[in-house]
């Protein structure tokens, strides 16, 4: 996981990179953003168009254009290391009209009450808006 920003309440957000990251946070938070992850990792990996001839090099590009282009993944975490929100964000975390960022606690559980003020900083972060009625897709 990559560090991303500090948030209020000794909480910190973190960016998930791996597949294995995803299957993790899916575990602890009882909801399906591996499945997510793995689809976006997907389409992202499809839409790789290597400059190099076929050769071992084909592929030196691969995971740079794969973190350019797919959602961010982010985890919310306290102090201990527990799970608490997970969000996904656009490409590179700029905002896009054709994106929209869906954050979610536990269970998918609106996270918005309870950590309301974590999820401001990811925004103010990113330069984002995160409103709950725009993000939290379970009303």
């Amino acid at each position: 996981m990559q560090y991303i920003c500090d948030a209020p309440g000794s909480k910190t957000w973190f960016r998930i990179e791996t597949e294995g990251e995803a299957v993790l946070e899916s575990s602890a938070m009882g909801h399906a953003v591996e499945k997510h992850f793995r689809q976006a990792w997907e389409a992202a990996e499809n839409s790789y168009r290597s400059s190099a001839v076929p050769f071992v090099e084909q592929n030196i590009g691969l995971k740079a254009h794969i973190q350019r282009v797919m959602p961010l993944f982010l985890t919310l975490r306290d102090a201990e290391g527990t799970a608490l929100v997970t969000a996904m964000l656009p490409p590179n975390g700029r905002a896009a009209s054709n994106f929209r960022s869906i954050i979610v606690g536990a269970a998918n559980r609106d996270p918005y009450p309870e950590h309301e003020e974590a999820i401001a900083r990811l925004a103010q972060h990113f330069g984002l808006t995160l409103d709950r009625s725009r993000c939290y897709p379970y009303r």
